[in-house]
This record gives structure tokens, C-alpha cells and sequence, in this order.
């Protein structure tokens, strides 16, 4: 089946309620106000075809199935190899690793690394990963490993006690960048060239200065995004406005455009991006908090990211990632610990297809979408 038509399997048939014996989960950690707490599918085998878009009963053809990974530890890191390959990191300085489809997972945790939160991993293959530690000081660390996580070495660890990194993202296998919290009034930006052997803090000239009150959301790994060889989104919250700010030369240099997602709050503002190209991104979020609204939690932008306009039809909660559907210009999915929504018409509208919980989604170029979220929860996109 070629990864063409898979895509375009996706955007027309996925329309899924959660699965029977799904039980739909709230969050369980609500965000208190410390710092470290505010940060906060596989396609089968057969052809698809428009009279397989619905079951003989008249369910909708594709859905989330849970994927058993044996703990309750809550996955914001996920990264999407391929159908077959997938890394998830989370609470506890939990590490898991599939390579046949999720059908079974390897506990691949570094050594000591229990009082760790691990938000975000970014994988080149089955051996290859870099993942991403959060916390203030000394908490925030970055390991690599070149093993399939058989070991693991700490390649990073953030001696400034005013930082605290929130997301990873790389370009291609050697280049990549980490992003903290502001120090000094700026986001402070590390750099590596080297697939994440090692980072260097980059110089904050280009850097806009922060707002008051400012940071990024660590819910999900996806507050720090690239496109391209040398594109790079950052997302913020917490201030007055719900900005994002763009770098077309890896990093040196900023500009920053306000979001019409609302802010105004410390739990409020961009939790996550997405990019299927240069130019065109959606961006998501809106007020973790369960007991509060959030009204205009999708934004779309068709030039960089200079312009952001509201979805008409946006997710009805608050949604902490976002990812394009493989193949499909228009269609990409938004989840959040109440539901999973689905546009067609690129960011402008949604509509919930999925009541299960999830902090976080990847697609593949080979047409297999993953999800992530609490209580050991991690599934596969596939047909029913």
C-alpha cells in the first residue's frame, strides 16, 4: 500500500468514538502552581477503499486500540519512528521502546533515573534516541543512547539554577535544539551538532525579550518544533498573551507573534505546534486546568507563523499536542486528557472522535499514527 494513499485513507475515514472496554480517563495531575508542576498508527497490511470506511455494524473504520505497556507511568515524550518503531518517556525516568508495532514493549529506562520526568524523546531509529528531562537546576537533563536504551549516557545537564528546559527538537540526525524557560528575561536556546553527544548554549542576541510571567508548557514535547532544515517554532504561555516565536537559522535569531489562543494565566496559552511545512502550522492549548474552559484552543497560520488566525470550529477542551496526518495536507489530529479531534480542512475546524485520554501524538512518513498519555497509556491508529 503505498504511504500516499494511506494518508488519504486517514483524513477521510478516521471519525472514531473510543473503543469498547476504553474507558475514558481524567487527569490526574493538576498542575499546582510550582514551576515544575506548570509545565505541565499503524495502518494494516490490506488495501484501503471508500466501502471500507465504515464496519458491517456502522462504526467508523479507524480508531485508537491501546497498546499494553505494562506501567502506569504518564508518557508526554513520544516519538513515532515508523510503524513498527516507537520510543515513549515519562514519569519516573520511564523509558519504553517497541519495534513490532507496540504489540510488545521494552522497559529501556536509564540506570537512577527514578526522581526523573522525562517530557520529551526524539528517536532517529530503533537504536538511536535523545530524551529530554524537565526541572529546575540540575533536573533538567538531556541522554542519548545508541543501543536501543541497553545504555544510556547523560550528555547534558543544566547547571543554571534559574533554567528549567521544557522540549526538544532536531532537524535532522545531527542538528538539533533544547529550549528553557526565560533566564535573564530570554528564552535560553542549547544547540547540538552532533545528534545530542553534546550542547551549547546559544548566544541570545536574536532572542525578543520574554513578557512578564512568560514560559513554555513541558506538556507534551511539542512547545519546541522544526520544519525543514533550519525552521524552528517555540511555543510560550503565561503571560498576557499565548505568543509564538520563529527561527529561520536554527536558533540565532527570533520574532515573535502573539497567538489568538487565550492567556492571561499561568495555566493558560500554546501547549503544542505542529508543522507540515515551512509555512503552514497549527497551534493548540488553551487552560489545563479541568475545571475551566477553553474557548479558541486551535489556531492556524499559513505563512511561518507571522499570522495566526482562530479555528472557526476549534477542539471544545483544552488539547496539549497536535500532529499531520501522514500524507494529508489538510488533516491532522489534536489530543488532550479529554478526547482526541480530528480536522479536515486544515486547523479550521474539528470535531472530537475520541473521548479516551492523551497527552501527546506522532505520525510517520510511512503512514502509522501514535498516541500517548497517562496511566501507561500509548496507542496505535488502525483499522478496526
Amino acid at each position: 500500500m503505498s504511504a500516499g494513499l494511506v494518508g488519504a485513507a486517514l483524513a477521510l475515514t478516521l471519525a472514531a468514538p473510543a473503543r469498547a472496554g476504553e474507558t475514558p480517563t481524567a487527569a490526574t495531575d493538576g498542575r499546582p502552581a510550582s514551576a515544575s508542576d506548570r509545565h505541565p498508527v499503524t495502518t494494516p497490511d490490506r488495501q484501503y477503499a471508500p466501502d471500507r470506511q465504515l464496519t458491517p455494524d456502522g462504526r467508523p473504520a479507524l480508531g485508537w486500540r491501546l497498546t499494553p505497556t505494562g506501567t502506569d507511568a504518564r508518557f508526554r515524550g513520544l516519538a513515532a519512528v515508523d510503524r513498527r518503531t516507537a520510543w515513549a518517556a515519562g514519569s519516573r525516568g520511564t523509558v519504553l521502546r517497541t519495534t513490532d508495532g507496540g504489540r510488545s514493549w521494552r522497559n529501556v529506562s536509564p540506570p537512577g533515573a527514578g526522581e526523573l520526568e522525562f517530557r520529551d524523546v526524539e528517536a532517529f531509529d530503533a537504536r538511536r534516541a535523545v530524551a529530554l528531562a524537565i526541572g529546575e537546576g540540575e533536573a533538567s537533563r538531556v541522554l542519548r543512547t545508541e543501543d536501543g536504551g541497553a545504555t544510556w549516557t547523560e550528555s547534558f545537564r543544566n547547571a543554571d539554577p534559574r533554567a528549567f528546559y521544557d522540549c526538544m527538537t532536531f532537524f535532522d540526525r545531527r542538528n538539533g535544539l533544547a529550549m528553557s524557560d526565560p533566564v535573564d528575561g530570554k528564552y535560553r536556546i542549547l544547540s547540538t551538532r552532533d545528534g545530542g553527544r553534546s550542547w551549547r548554549v546559544l548566544p541570545d542576541r536574536g532572542m525578543p525579550d520574554a513578557l512578564p510571567g512568560e514560559a513554555g508548557f513541558a506538556a507534551s514535547g511539542q512547545c519546541l518544533v522544526s520544519a525543514g532544515p533550519r525552521d524552528v517554532w517555540l511555543a510560550t504561555g503565561g503571560a498576557a498573551a499565548a505568543r509564538v516565536l520563529h527561527s529561520a537559522d536554527r536558533g540565532l535569531t527570533w520574532t515573535a507573534t502573539a497567538s489568538p489562543i487565550p492567556a492571561g494565566d499561568p495555566a493558560r496559552g500554546v501547549f503544542g505546534l505542529a508543522f507540515r511545512d515551512r509555512a503552514h502550522g497549527i497551534a493548540v492549548g488553551g487552560d489545563y486546568r479541568k475545571d475551566q474552559p477553553s474557548p479558541e484552543a486551535a489556531a492556524v497560520t499559513a505563512d511561518a507563523g507571522r499570522t495566526w488566525r482562530p479555528s472557526a470550529a476549534p477542539p471544545p477542551a483544552y488539547r496539549s499536542g497536535v500532529a499531520w496526518l501522514p500524507h494529508a495536507r489538510t488533516s491532522a489530529l489534536a489530543v488532550g486528557p479529554t478526547g482526541t479531534d480530528l480536522t479536515t480542512d486544515g486547523g479550521r475546524t474539528w470535531r472530537t472522535v475520541d473521548t479516551g485520554s492523551y497527552d501527546t501524538v506522532g505520525c510517520t512518513p510511512d503512514g502509522s499514527c501514535w498516541a500517548s498519555g497517562e496511566q501507561g497509556r500509548v496507542a496505535r491508529l488502525e483499522l478496526r
